[in-house]
């Protein structure tokens, strides 16, 4: 009787035929988005240089950015380099910075931020929109979408790619959802479908301190980090964590929500009924009452407080260092759990005084400190955070983005 082959002899069953398609996408975007990043990090770049530091073939480097001057994202820049004075000069190829634009929203709690950035992430153009924390969220989103229409039609000869919109609370990415913010009272709201309906635009949505790690990891000092920590300290307090380039998103990209973690010597009443929760401690709100109740200002902007202290006003300057001080404790604990190279803290006190950062610094440890560092955008980190939710995708697909019109 003959016997059976053994298993472990039998023939693998070939992978299906859109496995292969679907790994050959995933390399040619890989390979498209490594070579685009070389040109934005070390542009005017000649694509001998591009190869070397992509370690792919010359022969792919050169295909890839010939796709590339198609679209129009690159171009060659007008004065060659030679090599040694030996042989064909080597043209380098920089970004085109004349054709395309993204746009940018970000909303607050107390207003609404439209921006109009180019591919390096710098910010052509800025407004603030107020609007009242009880107004409507289609309301809101409508009135940002026009708004943002406007300021790009202020910047003529810019073609839009798309649009990337950030905020506070629990964002879901993937289908374009403010799932819960709770601070404004939205509840599912579906940002990718209105803000698209209104501007003609392709929108990407996320979280803020998720798009301002992708900020950091593109255009700022973080760039090069294998693992970047975002602490966003504003209205909402919330974290983002990339290792690798890969932000960590989780189930419904509800990651980096840290709101009511416990904050060691917090004194403040969190609305979930503990006490000392690190948002209830740190946001905005709190900074801005205890001014108020200690006669430093009579509104709740955190910048007032901030004018204060440079003015010479030394309870501002405490409250602001107070502050500093538990943000650092609030960096020291999720530095003990993630252990990242880079941490980046966006909070008022560390963007605009030297002894806030100093003393969040102190309160990390002397042998973390150094790796503590303050937003890379401190006159523009809202404009930033929404701009880099769509650069984001064009730079880790840029052969997938298509050119919309304004």
């Amino acid at each position: 009787m003959p016997r059976s082959p053994s298993p472990s002899l039998a023939p693998a069953p070939s992978p299906p035929v859109d496995a292969y398609r679907a790994a050959d996408s995933d390399r040619r975007r890989t390979s498209a988005s490594a070579i685009l990043r070389s040109v934005l990090e070390h542009g005017p770049v000649a694509r001998s240089a591009i190869a070397r530091l992509t370690g792919l073939s010359p022969a792919s480097v050169t295909d890839y950015c010939g796709r590339f001057a198609e679209l129009g994202l690159i171009r060659e820049a007008s004065v060659p380099r030679r090599s040694n004075g030996v042989g064909r000069p080597h043209v380098p190829v920089d970004l085109d910075g004349s054709r395309f634009v993204v746009g940018g929203v970000h909303i607050a709690v107390p207003y609404t931020t439209v921006a109009v950035l180019d591919l390096r992430g710098r910010v052509v153009a800025e407004k603030r929109l107020k609007h009242h924390g009880t107004e409507p969220a289609a309301r809101v989103l409508a009135n940002a979408a026009d708004g943002l229409g406007a300021l790009l039609a202020d910047v003529p000869g810019r073609t839009p790619l798309s649009v990337g919109l950030a905020t506070g609370g629990w964002v879901d990415r993937d289908s374009g959802t403010i799932v819960e913010h709770a601070l404004l009272g939205w509840r599912d709201v579906a940002v990718r479908e209105v803000i698209g309906a209104r501007t003609g635009l392709p929108v990407h949505v996320d979280g803020h301190a998720r798009a301002l790690v992708n900020g950091e990891r593109l255009f700022g000092r973080a760039r090069g980090s294998r693992s970047v920590l975002h602490l966003f300290v504003g209205n909402v307090v919330d974290a983002a964590f990339a290792t690798h380039d890969e932000v960590h998103y989780g189930p419904r990209s509800q990651a980096g929500a840290i709101a009511h973690l416990p904050l060691a010597g917090g004194t403040e009443r969190c609305g979930c009924g503990r006490t000392g929760c690190l948002q209830a401690e740190l946001s905005e709100r709190t900074l801005c009452r205890r001014a108020r109740e200690e006669g430093v200002i009579g509104g709740v902007n955190p910048m007032h407080v901030v004018a204060a202290a440079a003015g010479g006003d030394p309870v501002a300057v405490r409250l602001l260092m107070e502050r500093a001080r538990m943000v650092g404790r609030a960096a020291g604990l999720l530095l003990d759990v993630l252990n990242p190279d880079t941490v980046v803290v966006t909070e008022v006190g560390a963007i605009h005084r030297e002894d806030c950062l100093g003393a969040l610094r102190e309160e990390v440890g002397p042998q973390r400190a150094a790796s503590v560092l303050p937003t890379s955008f401190p006159d523009s980190v809202l404009a930033v955070a929404g701009g880099s939710v769509a650069l984001d995708v064009l730079y880790r697909d840029p052969l997938g983005v298509r050119p919309g019109s304004n």
